[in-house]
């Protein structure tokens, strides 16, 4: 459906959720109850590349969607106060202390919040009640925490050593299952599990991003696989008072 004719009640406000992951850019138009009313769209990732290409082919994502008026972006590392710390997946340290929330507003012209890209997810599929745990399994793993739907802060779990000095990265990212094969990944994640189960005592725990797919263990009630689409739809919530203290 056409951004510039839908009806009057999704019309307003609409927002541009970005997902920037190690193997795609994925943007989609969300209506103001979440719901994606266009898209999502994607192209491949640039890698060893500046930012400002990064920006660029984001600005291209959104062109075709139509008008929105507002933008939230998930990033793949340790985001705070709109800038990038840390991008471990996207090969180049020139993204360290990256103004990307200001570079998108400058471009697109609208206001930009952003969290890292495992929080985002998790807003698109938390019940909001609990300690809810998030990871998603794709280029990295990512990893977010919740308490009664607030975001805890960000712990860069991706980055700790799991097994024989192994990060979480590198034991159960997409370079990992290539390697070891998917009966052998789901070994490595159940251990995961196991690790990340002990250390959080979550109430309920997801796992989504786009190797969830792949995920076959006998899993427990209080762990639910998700949609990868949820990295696009959780971006509305971004835009709701419980989380206007993270950017104000």
């Amino acid at each position: 459906m056409d951004s510039e004719h839908l009806p009057a009640e999704r019309s307003s406000p609409l927002t541009l959720a970005i997902d920037i992951g190690g193997t795609h850019l994925k943007a989609g138009l969300l209506d103001a109850s979440g719901q994606m009313v266009k898209g999502p769209d994607h192209v491949d990732t640039p890698h060893d590349v500046p930012p400002k290409a990064i920006v660029d082919k984001l600005v291209e994502l959104a062109k075709p969607l139509g008008r929105f008026d507002r933008v939230s972006v998930g990033f793949p590392g340790v985001v705070r106060h709109g800038y990038v710390l840390t991008a471990p997946n996207l090969g180049t340290k020139a993204w360290r202390n990256f103004p990307l929330a200001s570079a998108l507003m400058e471009k697109l012209d609208k206001p930009v919040r952003m969290l890292n890209d495992a929080e985002v997810q998790g807003l698109g599929v938390i019940t909001g009640k609990g300690l809810e745990c998030v990871i998603t399994l794709g280029t990295g793993m990512g990893f977010a925490l919740f308490e009664d739907g607030r975001p805890a802060p960000h712990l860069e779990l991706s980055q700790h050593p799991v097994h024989k000095g192994k990060t979480y990265d590198q034991f159960l990212g997409v370079a990992a299952f290539k390697a070891v094969g998917r009966k052998r990944w789901n070994k490595r994640l159940q251990r995961a599990l196991d690790c990340i189960t002990t250390l959080v005592g979550y109430d309920t725990l997801y796992i989504g991003g786009g190797n969830a797919k792949q995920v076959d263990l006998t899993l427990p009630a209080n762990v639910k696989l998700v949609s990868n689409d949820a990295g696009i739809t959780g971006g509305v919530r971004l835009w709701g008072p419980a989380l206007d203290p993270v950017f104000s």
